[in-house]
């Protein structure tokens, strides 16, 4: 049966064929003959089939023909667009590194009584920046204890604020450890930018939920700060340059028993992604931070 289905088949090509040399034929020699067009109109049906058909087929070879031309291409641009977003990576994070240092140099070309090396990290004490930070600079590169140390804060729309980190606390020929303004072993005499009180000393404060924080202690019980008031160090002493900000208020408390202001403080710096920073050495020498201790 299969073999008179096949033979059938070929018939049909052949005659389709023929007929369509015929009707060729016969339009070039007279413009057409009736008997003839209509035998090619009984068989256009079959013919339309028949084409669709072998086109089908050779749509099949030319996909199979050029699957793998199309895979290969497939892979270069999947290759190329990787590169393109690792450029734009890196592109990204050489710009915010450009950004902080010449926010730094900024900061350095304002304030002519000190004398500043840029330093990195490259470690943390006991694993966390609560313990501190360790730099690559030390005695060599004139770095000395207790002065201070900043940072481009970065983060959203603080691209452009120099905020306080610490201070250094150990010095060694070639690097040094540096206590961050959180930990509660730091003290640094501020001032709210808003209301001018510079009675206040800002130390490192954890919340309820372990958040590391800074809390201002001993303002005035009148003293009009709120919520969102910009803290920075009021310059006693000398050793930290005036006016460099530590962070936000936001929260105040009175205690009337000991009749004084405190308020609690988001630091503008994210201390767990520091990179670049400026230590900060003041020219004078006499100078020294008031060093405030409780008991």
């Amino acid at each position: 049966m299969k073999f008179f289905k096949n033979k059938l088949a070929v018939t049909v090509i052949v005659l389709s064929v023929t007929f369509l040399g015929i009707i060729v034929y016969s339009v070039k020699r007279d413009n057409g003959n009736i008997a003839i067009g209509a035998a090619g109109s009984a068989l256009n049906p079959i013919q339309k089939v028949a084409y669709n058909a072998l086109d089908k087929v050779k749509g099949g070879f030319d996909f199979f023909f050029h699957f793998s031309e199309v895979k290969k291409e497939n892979e270069e641009l999947k290759k190329k667009n990787v590169e393109l977003k690792n450029n734009m990576i890196e592109y990204d994070s050489l710009k915010s590194e450009n950004d902080r240092l010449k926010n730094l140099l900024d900061f350095k070309n304002q304030k002519s009584d000190y004398n500043y090396v840029t330093t990195s990290i490259i470690g943390k004490m006991g694993g966390s920046f609560i313990d501190g930070y360790i730099i690559n600079k030390g005695k060599k590169d004139g770095v000395e204890k207790d002065v201070v140390v900043v940072a481009s804060a970065g983060g959203e729309n603080s691209d452009d604020i120099i905020g306080l980190v610490g201070q250094v606390t150990e010095v060694y020929d070639n690097w040094s450890k540096v206590q961050c303004l959180v930990n509660e072993n730091i003290a640094v005499s501020a001032m709210v930018q808003s209301t001018k009180d510079s009675s206040g000393i800002v130390k490192g404060y954890r919340d309820n939920k372990n958040n590391m924080l800074a809390k201002l202690y001993y303002l005035p019980i009148n003293s009009e700060i709120k919520e969102g008031d910009i803290i920075t160090t009021s310059g006693l002493g000398l050793l930290y340059p005036k006016d460099i900000r530590i962070g936000e208020v936001m929260s105040v408390e009175e205690d009337k028993v000991n009749v004084q202001k405190t308020a609690v403080i988001k630091p503008y710096v994210n201390f767990s992604k520091l990179e670049e920073l400026l230590i900060i050495i003041p020219k004078n020498k006499t100078s020294k931070e008031i060093q405030y201790k409780e008991g």
